[in-house]
């Protein structure tokens, strides 16, 4: 039996109030590990933690879960059955953050999750001081419509410093850090991790990372990728070309030949007694719904001769006779 791989999870902590959003990578889904995660979130987050709410998981329902919080003097609770948007804070990070820098392919291996830590190091600080983000104030319901307002956008960091609750001291070191950071830099970083990611799990060496471009090449794109709308892992932008071809085995692919036959011996005959005729012909076999497909065909096929007649006089002059084409200087003659 082949042995089943280990692959890498990762622990994403969310503080509601800022959005202040840290992730790591666990290498093993249990609950030491989760435990460990939450060690870090609970330093790396600025301000007093008051509770922690979790999923409904085993690794993160168990008696060392509990101790962990009880340990940190914060309220532990979970989130409800069959309420699934209660985790959206944190959902809508791993969408945001997570999966359009690491996408969705799974990873195994030491050097794998060293390579996710290197990104998440790089993201996390760039997505806390450096990229704004919209929060919800409130909603108002009018009948069937709701209408939401929101915040002006404003970074993580942005929101702890003009939080009444935060201290004088972690405000002055939330500046200081800021001021030491350099965004074009730390998002160097982040593409350095992402080819190291990508070349653990690609075979062609030319790429480059999932975007398989260069950072200058990401950057020369940003003042054209808000024409494009939000872009996602999953996104694909719809085919503009008209689809030519079948999705299915058409109902008269076997008999067709004997209906061009038939409009060939009787030009004249309509799609519907074609139709009627298949009927008797083939009992059970064609339904009544058919029809329709049966005389969009007939009708593509007259329109296809008669261009054909048209075009035959047009393209194929008899042998001595003269035809113009219309160019550049006028009237031409061949």
């Amino acid at each position: 039996m082949a042995r089943s791989r280990s692959f890498i999870h990762k622990s994403v902590a969310t503080d509601v109030g800022s959005g202040w959003t840290e992730f790591v990578p666990m290498m093993a889904r249990e609950k030491t590990s989760v435990v460990e995660g939450g060690e870090v979130h609970f330093e790396l987050i600025p301000g007093p933690g008051l509770g922690g709410d979790s999923d409904n998981e085993s690794e993160f329902i168990n008696d060392t879960s509990l101790a962990f919080c009880r340990k940190q003097h914060v309220e532990f609770t979970r989130s409800r059955e069959y309420h699934k948007n209660e985790q959206a804070w944190v959902e809508q990070k791993n969408g945001a953050v997570v999966r359009r820098l690491v996408g969705y392919e799974r990873f195994s291996g030491i050097v794998a999750g060293q390579a996710l830590a290197h990104i998440y190091q790089a993201a996390r600080l760039y997505v806390n001081y450096f990229q704004p983000s919209f929060k919800l104030r409130g909603k108002e319901r009018h009948g069937a419509k709701v209408r939401r307002t929101y915040e002006q956008p404003a970074t993580p960091c942005e929101r702890l410093l003009r939080h009444p609750s935060i201290g004088d001291e972690i405000k002055a070191r939330l500046r200081s850090q800021r001021e030491q950071l350099d965004p074009v830099r730390l998002l160097h970083r982040i593409r350095d991790g992402q080819a190291a990611l990508a070349a653990l799990v690609s075979t062609d060496e030319s790429r480059q990372g999932p975007g398989r471009e260069s950072l200058d090449q990401f950057l020369a794109q940003l003042p054209r990728l808000w024409r494009a709308g939000e872009v996602r892992p999953t996104h694909r932008a719809q085919s503009t070309k008209p689809r030519y071809w079948r999705t299915r085995r058409g109902p008269f692919e076997t008999v067709w030949y004997e209906v061009l036959r038939r409009l060939q011996e009787s030009p004249e005959i309509t799609a519907k007694e074609l139709f009627e005729r298949l009927q008797c012909e083939y009992p059970g076999r064609f339904a009544d719904g058919q029809l329709r497909t049966l005389q969009r065909r007939v009708r593509e096929w007259r329109q296809v001769m008669a261009r054909k007649l048209v075009y035959t006089c047009i393209d194929e002059p008899a042998e001595g006779e003269k035809s113009e084409v219309v160019g550049s200087g006028g009237v031409q003659w061949k």
